[in-house]
């Protein structure tokens, strides 16, 4: 009896570092899936993709959050509150890796400066997302209030 509940402890200890090892909505975790793939010249149809898992931080183990995105005129973007510690540790520009439809991949982030083009990324990611989230996107505002209010990195290939 005694081996079964110290088997029983073990398991349960086991899924909660496992649960707490990966994203959960909101909550950021420190895994990251997928295999290593080259970084496409440029994105195809992201449409049907509504989830990517974002590593931020060097080294194998980073912060990890599922985050939105959307590919605009080939290139790929995340957007993130300002405040936000993952947006904060990337800075205005830093590594991150992106899992993806199965594939990671090892990027760049870097801030979009200029109100034109952070405007135009998110009201791409508005007319992606509104249609399917209409209620967590309510809160975001038009494309200019959501870039005021947004950090938006461009992701593109380590050099």
């Amino acid at each position: 009896m005694k081996k079964l509940k110290v088997g029983l402890g073990s398991l349960f200890t086991l899924l909660v570092v496992a649960a707490c090892a990966a994203p959960i909505g909101p909550v950021p975790g420190f895994l990251i899936g997928g295999s290593l793939a080259n970084v496409p010249d440029t994105w195809g149809n992201t449409l049907p993709i509504h989830e990517v898992q974002l590593q931020v931080g060097n080294g194998p183990i980073g912060r990890t959050v599922l985050i939105w995105t959307v590919q605009m005129d080939g290139d790929l973007y995340v957007l993130g509150q300002k405040d936000s510690r993952w947006t904060q540790a990337i800075g205005p520009s830093g590594p991150v890796r992106l899992s993806m439809d199965g594939s990671l991949y090892e990027l760049t982030a870097t801030a979009v400066e200029g109100g034109s083009t952070k405007s135009a990324v998110t009201g791409a990611w508005l007319r992606k997302y509104e249609p399917h989230y209409p209620d967590l996107v309510a809160g975001f505002g038009t494309p200019a209030e959501g870039a005021r209010k947004s950090t938006i990195f461009r992701l593109t290939r380590r050099s």
